[in-house]
């Protein structure tokens, strides 16, 4: 019996010179090459331990960086020599920062003992309120139909918090250190940031002497876009949020709420993250006029629903565009995969990572279909 022969330029044709199977082929490789030393721990240990060390610096530099860079490059085209513009502009931020220390610290520690203080106060409060609500006929009747027991309720709260406090009591010792790594790495920064700033624009060119020249002009554009997307996010988001928290501040001082100063600065934090920050934001504000009156409550919700109007319809249109151009519900979800993923840090870089690797697979996709030639269309 003969076998058939095979045709060695039928093989070329269909596997050797098919630029989708080589391309298949290289990923195959690429992820048992992964998976092979993934099995050997101290291969990718030191990888894992140098990326946790300068990940934190690195993601601080880049938003001061983005940050600060084009009033860099204003001075420098105002004819200021690049190094004496960044000195210039370090003598202004340690002199804002000094000033805030003086001046503002001191507001806030203030507040902070006040609300330390009238915890007690407040405590008792929500408790005559819980007993109030108790004695009322409604509530006993509420009670009586879905078989609420306060007393039991009650018990199961305390055992829950005594157990959040044993636990909170054991991680004491993580919290610390998280606390000295942020220490340490913002400490870093200022000098990363010096040499970022006076040699940044070199780095492009750096990075593409590495890559194959018929590599480099598609590259450059990836990156160009990537640095357009991060930047325009950067400062378009952090200018919102200290919009946000302004305008918060000035609305709490004027219907007489307390702790505004804090309740504002954590509104201009938390609003970095879009969408979820606002509704994290308005709960400890919610808390405090709760306490305070029904009035104040009132007040207080419409303070932050003229708030977000205005950010919703003037501030951010007018500073973030739509230069993203990512659908809400895409956003949301992103978070939120993020944050399961890689907890606070993750729901903080969800935005932005999420789009530089949306540039990433777009160019991807392209370079795709011009290779590979599946996507022509036929007349």
């Amino acid at each position: 019996m003969q076998l058939p022969e095979i045709r060695p330029d039928r093989f070329k044709r269909l596997f050797l010179n098919n630029k989708f199977v080589l391309f298949l082929l290289t990923l195959l490789l690429i992820g048992l090459n992964i998976f092979v030393l993934n099995k050997i721990p101290f291969v990718f240990k030191p990888i894992i331990v140098l990326v946790k060390t300068v990940l934190l610096p690195l993601i601080l530099t880049g938003v001061v960086y983005y940050l600060l860079n084009p009033i860099v490059d204003l001075l420098e085209r105002k004819n200021m020599k690049r190094i004496y513009s960044i000195i210039s502009l370090y003598i202004l931020i340690i002199a804002v920062i000094t000033l805030l220390i003086l001046a503002v610290i001191p507001v806030i520690h203030t507040q902070i003992m006040e609300l330390v203080h009238n915890f007690p106060a407040y405590s008792e409060q929500v408790q005559l309120n819980f007993e109030s609500w108790i004695g009322n006929d409604i509530f006993n009747q509420i009670q009586q139909t879905t078989g609420f027991n306060p007393s039991d309720w009650t018990q199961t709260v305390t055992q829950r918090l005594s157990s959040f406090i044993s636990l909170a009591g054991a991680s004491i010792g993580s919290f610390i250190g998280f606390i000295t790594e942020t220490l340490l790495a913002i400490a870093v920064v200022p000098f990363i940031l010096f040499y970022l700033l006076k040699e940044g624009k070199r780095l492009p060119d750096y990075i593409l002497s590495f890559l194959p020249n018929s590599f480099r002009n598609q590259t450059f554009e990836v990156m160009s876009e990537m640095n357009h997307q991060i930047s325009t996010y950067i400062r378009g988001q952090i200018i919102v949020s200290f919009c946000i928290g302004f305008l918060l501040y000035i609305g709490y001082l004027i219907i007489g709420l307390k702790y505004s100063l804090i309740l504002a600065i954590i509104a201009a934090f938390t609003s970095v993250v879009p969408y979820l920050g606002p509704a994290i934001a308005i709960t400890p504000a919610l808390i405090v006029a709760a306490v305070t009156s029904p009035v104040m409550l009132l007040k207080m919700i419409v303070i932050w629903t003229i708030v977000q109007l205005i950010e919703g319809k003037f501030i951010s249109p007018q500073i973030m565009g739509k230069t993203l151009k990512i659908h809400p519900i895409t956003i949301i979800f992103v978070i939120l995969t993020a944050g399961n993923l890689f907890g606070l840090v993750g729901i903080i870089l969800a935005v932005p990572g999420y789009a530089v690797l949306k540039v990433i697979a777009s160019h991807l996709f392209d370079w795709f279909k011009r290779r590979s030639g599946l996507y022509r269309t036929f007349e």
